[in-house]
């Protein structure tokens, strides 16, 4: 998804330590790094701050638009869907509503249409369905 000017993918660990995190300590979120006894910069992060929370919420928004799990599945580079539905299952709008909103939409009739009532009389009905 992400890739270099040279149109090479980037890594999740390079664009994370090269990129994001250096973003965060810019916008003041993290403090700026540190070195470590072999002198490499070293961030202070945490899931909420790191690169993996822009993932997080990548999945979410797409599932809360109508990606499917199988198709997020693909793009996230998980191999088995059923891993990603474990994750993200939360996510998901609820069954129940969908269902409810499947079958309205089915019933639905618009004002002015003649036909049978739900309750089997003739006349006009008025788009509203009661499960």
């Amino acid at each position: 998804m992400f890739r270099w000017t040279d149109d090479q993918h980037i890594k999740a660990r390079s664009y994370d330590e090269l990129v994001w995190k250096p973003a965060l300590v810019k916008a003041e979120v993290i403090p700026p790094p540190v070195k470590d006894n072999r002198g490499r910069k070293r961030y202070v992060t945490d899931r909420k701050s790191g690169m993996h929370a822009l993932r997080h919420y990548y999945a979410s928004v797409t599932l809360a638009d109508g990606v499917n799990i199988k198709d997020l599945a693909e793009i996230l580079g998980h191999h088995d869907p059923g891993f990603t539905l474990r994750i993200y299952a939360h996510m998901l709008p609820s069954a129940h509503e969908r269902a409810r909103q499947a079958i309205a939409a089915r019933m639905f009739r618009p004002a002015g249409r003649a036909g049978r009532n739900i309750d089997g009389t003739e006349g006009y009905g008025s788009g509203d369905v009661t499960a």
